[in-house]
């Protein structure tokens, strides 16, 4: 069983000037050594609803940057931007593989309080990925609030192993940041990583950061507190394993199906 580096990189963030958050990221992510960079959501604009404005077309500028700095890095780096495809706008997470393989999830829960559902669509798949022999299922902020979306089903064997979060989670709301990422868990016997940005956006909402990796026990293992950082852990693959069989409530778990 394999140990899983994860990075995670919390930043400020250039409002709607993508060249300049790709410059900066670069700087901060190339001489990293780990399986797996996570960036926050919208890395390349910040929080915004100008979605017109700013989206870019499938396998433009970021999706060729982010190409770039995978094979760079020898990592899967992923994180969330604002993309066009067709005539609608999507907040997009993107997994891109050191091979240059590309996956996506797009934000199922949309932010309704900034009016994110008016200017952009939701996505209606999750999304697994498989690096090292883990599975990892990524969400994108406000899905963080939805438990039924993010339950971990168990059907010959648990659905992930590792829940991102990658997030622009303002500090009026830290609070349930930090325990939600904590019960999402608890309830899924799963590792949770959860990155969130720092600094203040175009809008002026302030954001605290507080990025952090949770263990199944709720346990946090990685806390970043409201500097800029890029920090990495190691997770352990037996750890988990163990603690599942230890403490089985998968068995116990009702079944449900989305609709």
């Amino acid at each position: 069983m394999d140990d899983l580096r994860i990075t995670l990189v919390q930043i400020p963030l250039y409002w709607k000037t993508p060249q300049a958050n790709h410059s900066m990221l670069e700087e901060k992510i190339t001489d990293v050594k780990t399986d797996l960079i996570v960036l926050p959501e919208m890395f390349t604009t910040g929080f915004t609803m100008d979605a017109e404005e700013v989206a870019e077309p499938e396998n433009f500028t970021t999706y060729r940057w982010m190409k770039q700095m995978a094979a760079r890095t020898n990592a899967v780096i992923t994180g969330s931007c604002v993309i066009r495809q067709g005539k609608q706008f999507y907040n997009r997470l993107l997994w891109v593989e050191p091979s240059g393989h590309i996956l996506h999830y797009d934000k199922r829960h949309l932010f309704r309080m900034a009016g994110e559902h008016s200017h952009y669509t939701a996505g209606t798949q999750k999304l697994i990925c498989e690096l090292k022999g883990w599975k990892i299922a990524p969400f994108i902020c406000y899905d963080l609030r939805f438990p039924v979306w993010i339950r971990n089903t168990y059907t010959n064997g648990f659905e992930y192993d590792l829940a991102l979060f990658v997030a622009n989670w303002p500090a009026p709301r830290a609070n349930a940041w930090d325990l939600l990422l904590k019960a999402r868990a608890v309830e899924n016997s799963s590792y949770v990583a959860g990155v969130n940005r720092i600094g203040e956006d175009g809008n002026g909402v302030h954001y605290l950061g507080e990025s952090q990796v949770v263990d199944p026990r709720g346990k946090e293992i990685l806390q970043m507190k409201g500097e800029e950082d890029v920090a990495t852990i190691w997770l352990s693959k037996s750890g988990l394993y163990d603690y599942r069989k230890k403490f089985p409530v998968q068995e116990d778990a009702d079944s449900f199906k989305i609709e």
